[in-house]
């Protein structure tokens, strides 16, 4: 098995990927480590595929994973964690905006003892204004809501334990998370800052429409952090939220009532005339408690499904190993 495994997602960056597996050849090359390089193209549509596979007769530690369509770059390190080897698996982007050279950092940190180094990108050379902002406002969202505390959840240059990785289930855009949700298994979390370059060819695939997916993701991450294994405790919170107000006004509905049958008392005529204060305690006991409720069941049923029949959120066409690894052939069937 190798030392190392490098994990990347790619899609649509035929531009980028020479000059890639040029600089990370060079980089894991001096660490006097074994290696691997897992990558996932998904679904790309520039012949990004074709490219690696001729890049994998120069490249001997190539590991290539073809999608059968565009599935995200969650589901993308998702397959790239499934078939690492490496006994420490480190992710990065490939737009060549992360530095290879970095990786000793990280390696350090983790020979120190940490389970998961996640780089900072302490100098962004991104815009400001759509990038540098939300990502700002995002990482201190994220670390307040989770209590795992890093300057750049967004930075893709992460390194992990191949035996903690491999037990957190992705899904949606929780890739970012994966520093928060491994914390709720004890791992030691580090951070170290690291290099950024701009982006020199392709397209960036990033922009502000993922704010809303990484948001309700994040509500999602929460509810798992807190309540996956006490969901009573969100329950019966929603349920009191709702119930006791409206309790109390079935209660003065009641009490209403009865002065008006006992004394004729103005109050209990108001009360008795108006469907508003009997309509009422009943929507807000119901109506509240079975929108969010479904919305959360709904959740958790999701992640039943896929974690009971270990059934992966990718389909994968293709993955071609370097010839011998594992005594398999290079060309493996899809699973």
């Amino acid at each position: 098995m190798p030392d190392l495994s490098i994990v990347l997602p790619v899609y649509n960056e035929i531009e980028n990927l020479d000059l890639l597996c040029e600089k990370l050849d060079g980089s894991l090359s001096k660490l006097g480590k074994s290696y691997e390089i897992v990558m996932v193209d998904d679904g790309s549509t520039d012949g990004t595929w074709e490219r690696l596979v001729q890049l994998s007769a120069q490249y001997k530690h190539l590991c290539l994973i073809k999608f059968r369509r565009n599935f995200g770059q969650t589901a993308a390190m998702s397959a790239g964690f499934r078939e690492a080897r490496g006994e420490i698996i480190i992710t990065m982007d490939a737009d060549l905006q992360n530095d290879p050279d970095d990786i000793p950092k990280l390696l350090a940190l983790m020979d120190r003892g940490a389970d998961v180094v996640s780089g900072w990108r302490k100098d962004r050379k991104d815009k400001f204004l759509t990038r540098r902002v939300p990502s700002m406002l995002a990482n201190a969202l994220i670390s307040k809501l989770t209590g795992v505390h890093l300057h750049d959840y967004g930075c893709t240059l992460k390194a992990y334990r191949r035996e903690l990785i491999q037990s957190v289930q992705l899904y949606g855009e929780m890739h970012r998370f994966i520093p928060a949700l491994a914390s709720w298994v004890g791992a030691k979390i580090d951070e170290v800052v690291v290099n950024h370059h701009p982006r020199r060819f392709g397209k960036s695939k990033y922009g502000l429409s993922r704010t809303t997916r990484v948001i309700l993701d994040l509500m999602t991450v929460k509810f798992l952090l807190r309540y996956s294994t006490r969901p009573i405790q969100i329950f019966g919170k929603l349920g009191l939220l709702f119930a006791v107000p409206g309790s109390l006004m079935l209660v003065l509905v009641i009490l209403g009532h009865l002065s008006f049958l006992a004394f004729d008392t103005q109050l209990g005529a108001d009360l008795i005339k108006r469907p508003f204060w009997l309509i009422t305690p009943f929507m807000l006991v119901l109506f509240g408690m079975q929108f969010i409720s479904v919305g959360l069941l709904s959740e958790l049923q999701t992640r039943t499904y896929h974690e009971s029949q270990g059934k992966p959120i990718y389909v994968i066409k293709e993955i071609l190993r370097p010839a011998g690894a594992d005594g398999a052939d290079a060309a493996s069937p899809a699973r």
